[in-house]
């Protein structure tokens, strides 16, 4: 595999980069740098400026709306939208229904749904995970069932991120129940105000509102609303996880955090543990963590290989979606251990920029750092837990 990078890509680099120093919304750079946490209209407001260059879908096809790119311009956007401290787009619609909508939408579909996508005019939830049917996505019981021209949904689904933001949700269903559990589930999209959907905060252990409960009591959608065919769901959810999970390496957003460690480190009231005067330990620990950063870029570079000729990732999605998660989880203990006896469960409220002024001798790093920590927990469940992707890695080895 060849590295290097061309005149042309490096040119495009600084393309790029110009637009992110000059273009792109600063306040919302500058909110994150704070350690304030973002609404959605900084989200909105962030995608809509790359929308307008026409650069918000880097992994659609040209036809759909997507820049047409290479994979390495894809790669080197990535880098450089989490180099410049910018937030990532909001993936539920653009990296994850979006490409199962342009595959096996019908026309209409893709009419309806994909321009108000790509302009960052609706957002999207992900139905999938339910109460006793989170990893073991094909036991699900929630059910759809068609009456005349549409169908009345009934379930709940649970940790289901923004939902209290989206316009929209996509949603597995059970449609029958006739042979195998993954025969019966259908791919279906609702409204979010649709008479029935209810939507309750869970907040989580970092104090957070990201998650919720999704309830369906007699909800009504049209028939026109299902993608593919009835029965055919989980086949389009293969897709769609398949690109959820090599979306996760976000490679130069950790080589950021981890040289915002290494600052805050620096002016750390009680002395630089990376220091020569620091810890031996605690820098072994942060040099092991660089190494699992390269190992992971490498596999990244390695499953998006295929997308150059646009097929869908391959096995490698599995083993980047345990290496991600798992290095994420190792950058944000270093956070921990540095902040000592300040690491503690204490979040404060980051949406003012005045925040850091009611920490008293806490230092800033702490709470965000914390915070971060904690979420993080959540990453080797979500998207499929890190020991179904070990049997899923097994399997592909026919052990």
């Amino acid at each position: 595999m060849d590295l290097s990078l061309g005149p042309a890509d490096e040119a495009f680099r600084q393309e790029v980069r110009t637009f992110f120093q000059e273009d792109y919304p600063q306040a919302i750079i500058a909110k994150l740098a704070n350690g304030q946490v973002l609404t959605k209209e900084d989200l909105r407001a962030g995608e809509q400026a790359m929308s307008a260059r026409g650069w918000l879908a880097p992994g659609w096809p040209k036809e759909h709306g997507g820049p047409g790119w290479t994979v390495t311009q894809r790669f080197i956007f990535d880098e450089e939208l989490e180099r410049a401290g910018a937030p990532n787009v909001s993936p539920m619609g653009l990296l994850y229904v979006a490409p199962v909508i342009y595959t096996f939408g019908t026309d209409e579909q893709k009419a309806r749904w994909l321009p108000d996508i790509l302009a960052s005019r609706t957002f999207w939830a992900q139905g999938y995970s339910e109460p006793e049917a989170g990893s073991d996505l094909a036991s699900l019981r929630t059910r759809a069932v068609r009456d005349g021209d549409h169908y009345v949904v009934d379930g709940e689904k649970i940790w289901t991120s923004n939902a209290h933001h989206a316009d929209w949700i996509f949603c597995l269903v059970r449609t029958a129940d006739t042979g195998k559990k993954q025969e019966g589930v259908s791919f279906l999209c609702l409204p979010m105000d649709t008479p029935g959907i209810e939507v309750i905060p869970i907040i989580t252990i970092d104090g957070g509102h990201h998650l919720n409960r999704v309830t369906f009591t007699n909800a009504r959608t049209p028939v026109e609303n299902l993608i593919g065919e009835e029965g055919k769901g989980w086949t389009y959810a293969r897709h769609l996880l398949a690109h959820e999970r090599t979306s996760y390496a976000h490679v130069a957003a950790k080589r950021r955090q981890i040289e915002q460690l290494k600052a805050v480190s620096r002016e750390a009231p009680w002395g630089d543990l990376l220091g020569p005067a620091g810890s031996a330990a605690f820098r072994r620990k942060l040099a092991e963590v660089e190494l699992q950063l390269q190992a992971l870029e490498m596999t990244t570079l390695r499953a998006l290989a295929p997308l150059a000729s646009g097929e869908a990732p391959g096995d490698e999605a599995s083993i980047i979606k345990i290496a991600a998660t798992e290095t994420a989880q190792a950058v944000t203990e270093l956070f921990l251990e540095l902040a000592g006896p300040y690491a503690q469960p204490f979040f404060p409220d980051r949406s003012g920029a005045d925040w850091r002024g009611n920490l008293g001798d806490i230092p800033a790093f702490a709470a965000p750092g914390t915070a971060s920590y904690f979420f993080t927990r959540a990453q080797t469940i979500y998207g499929g837990a890190t020991e179904i992707q070990k049997t899923i890695i097994a399997r592909q080895m026919g052990l």
